[in-house]
């Protein structure tokens, strides 16, 4: 090809990239604008939501041990910036209790101004995590996150939160490292606790269970930050902690600001990892409970993006993180959204809030923000659904458990280690016991049937296997205990006199034609993994062993291919491969023929390397083929080809 072909084909792909990047943008673009119908309804949607912002962008910082100047800026950013580049178009990305809980405890060797600013870094760096995550495509192994995990980790999550919260309820300085120990020391010295502080968290709270109950509900929160506080302050409780005390709130909007480098550390990334996956997974369960209005589907891996983004524009505006959440969701919701503006006018109206009561925000009693979260929490247990799991089977149960201790007893970042490695073991425990072998037979009239596999096969027995489930790594180890064990025959016992070799390819004779011979299918299996195939030469081995041979059927072309040419078949001794053919059942009634054209003498075609001390892959002659089913009267009769391979 001459340089001006070359030139000349670059530049016409060059060109429909660029039109198909241009048509990407137009329809994004389109997506984005707000359109005129749903004005109205999304700018009246997103006021309830950033009223009910005020006390929870508050109270998450709080339970992350920072300014809550932090909390009400994320509420302000965060809703705008996720509200223009989410995949689910309703979901609002705001502060949540589990990133805040998370951020707390990965900043707990910071203090003073260093904590802030180490916030605002964490907050950056899982953002930055987040883009690579979508980058990266990690949103498929988002399903492999099991819901007994996910409940036990939120439900830790909701009672470290109301824990973690009763010595600032009762006006207590605690110690310890933890919730547990915290709320522990505050109940062993309840005579310090402060009646004013108790009195004011114990009101906030009334209000907060009393205005749940009626329509005025969506208001609770703030009532419960204002009624007690004022009530302080007319009072004159100085002994009563207020925001201002935890430091200086800023008036007006803040303006953007670079984290400080020189606190990042090893331990900072593993806290923002935390973080991230924490939002990433919650983030995925919003989607999944909002539908996009139309019915367009949502893509997890933009949403990753889209919360990714979030967090860098919120740690530019000093917030910190932010990511699905489900409260603001449900009230965006129910307040009448109609398009992704609603996420967005929320953030507006925070801004607008922002301006107007900044200097307000300091005289807020810190009790209050206590009992938001006392209450927030404590709504946040489901045990409906924890019965529910634990009705499931013991090991959901346990794993449930496991993950809700290590979320009482460890730093968040050590406890999604545990949830991560509980899920792996449950996914692969699954695999092994969704493992199901079954053996297929014709029944009297003549139709196939499933029944047991049995528990060995004899010399001059075939049996036809199909397998349902995982074969990767527990599973092919689930499927080496179900299959039969060989038994050879008086003629055709292995001589363990004789060299390996021998023994893996016995001589041709009446006792190897009438060995034991098992047919595994696989057919719809695009990957096999390293233990299926030590297992499946293991076995093929022992079948070699009585005289037999092992056929895999049905297996993917592609693959089969794959084996031929790195030579994986010809390390599997006595292994016979039938690739899968379009017509159903093909490629497994060859294999009957072959094995009853061999045990007859006759001319084995097909199976040439039968005897060969390695596998071999033989494909089916369509122009041989009389149909995927054996003729009447056909070989092998308790061993039939399937009434497809499916």
């Amino acid at each position: 090809m001459s340089d001006h072909d070359l030139s000349s084909l670059f530049g016409s792909r060059l060109r429909q990239a660029v039109r198909r990047a241009g048509r990407r943008v137009r329809q994004e673009g389109a997506d984005v604008l707000p359109r005129r119908r749903h004005l109205r309804d999304d700018i009246v949607a997103g006021l309830p939501g950033a009223i009910s912002s005020v006390p929870d962008g508050m109270a998450a910082s709080v339970l992350a041990g920072v300014n809550p100047a932090h909390g009400l800026y994320a509420s302000f950013v965060g809703p705008v910036a996720g509200g223009l580049t989410s995949s689910t178009r309703l979901m609002v990305v705001t502060t949540t209790s589990a990133a805040a809980l998370a951020a707390g405890s990965a900043l707990a060797g910071y203090d003073g101004e260093d904590r802030s600013a180490a916030m605002i870094l964490l907050t950056l760096l899982a953002g930055g995590l987040m883009i690579v995550a979508a980058l990266l495509r990690l949103s498929r192994y988002i399903r492999f996150v099991s819901y007994s995990v996910m409940l036990g980790f939120l439900t830790g999550i909701a009672v470290n939160m109301v824990l973690g919260q009763i010595p600032d309820l009762l006006g207590i300085s605690a110690q310890g490292s933890v919730s547990v120990t915290k709320a522990w020391y505050a109940i062993t010295h309840l005579p310090d606790a402060v009646p004013a502080a108790a009195l004011c968290g114990a009101s906030a709270l009334a209000v907060l269970v009393l205005l749940g109950l009626t329509r005025w509900s969506v208001m609770s929160s703030l009532v419960a930050l204002l009624l007690p506080t004022v009530g302080v302050l007319l009072l004159g409780a100085g002994s009563v902690a207020l925001v201002e005390d935890t430091g200086a709130i800023p008036h007006g909007l803040p303006v953007p600001v670079l984290p400080e480098l020189r606190l990042f550390s090893t331990e900072l990334v593993g806290g923002a990892a935390a973080v991230a996956a924490l939002v990433l997974i919650q983030g995925a369960g919003v989607a999944e409970a909002v539908p996009n209005p139309g019915g367009a589907r949502s893509s997890t891996r933009r949403d990753f993006a889209a919360q990714g983004v979030a967090n860098v524009t919120s740690s530019l505006f000093g917030g910190q993180p932010v990511g699905g959440s489900v409260g603001q969701t449900a009230l965006n919701l129910t307040a009448g959204a109609a398009s992704r503006w609603a996420a967005i006018w929320s953030g507006l109206w925070m801004a607008i809030i922002l301006l107007a009561f900044s200097g307000v925000v300091g005289k807020v009693a810190m009790p209050t923000l206590a009992a938001v979260l006392v209450y927030a929490g404590a709504k946040a247990v489901s045990p409906g659904e924890i019965a529910a799991v634990a009705r499931a089977g013991r090991i959901p149960a346990l794993a449930m458990v496991a993950t809700f201790v290590a979320v009482l007893v460890l730093p968040v970042a050590q406890a999604v280690g545990v949830g991560v490695i509980v899920s792996l073991i449950l996914q692969l425990n699954q695999e092994a016991l969704d493992l199901k072998v079954v053996r297929l037979e014709r029944d009297e009239a003549g139709h196939t049937v499933e029944s047991r596999p049995p528990r060995a096969v004899s010399a001059g027995e075939v049996v036809l296997l199909d397998a349902y489930g995982s074969l990767f790594y527990a599973g092919a180890r689930t499927l080496q205990r179900q299959l039969p064990v060989p038994v050879a025959g008086q003629d055709a016992a292995p001589d363990h006199d004789a060299d390996e070799s021998a023994a893996r390819a016995p001589a041709p004779g009446p006792a190897h034609r009438e060995g034991p011979v098992v047919i595994l299918r696989l057919r719809g299996r695009t990957t096999l993994g390293a233990t299926f195939l030590k297992v499946a030469g293991d076995y093929a081995h022992a079948l070699h062993e009585a005289g037999g041979s092992l056929y895999l059927t049905g297996v993917d072309p592609d693959l089969a291919a794959s084996w031929e040419r790195d030579g994986t078949v010809r390390g599997l001794a006595g292994v016979h491969v039938r690739p899968a053919t379009p017509r159903l059942g093909e490629s497994t009634r060859a294999a009957l023929e072959a094995v009853a054209a061999h045990r007859t003498g006759g001319d084995t075609g097909h199976d040439a390397g039968h005897d060969a001390g390695h596998g071999t892959v033989h494909r089916v002659d369509p122009a041989d083929d009389a149909g995927p089913f054996p003729a009447p009267g056909s070989p092998a009769p308790d061993s039939p080809a399937p009434d497809g391979d499916r």
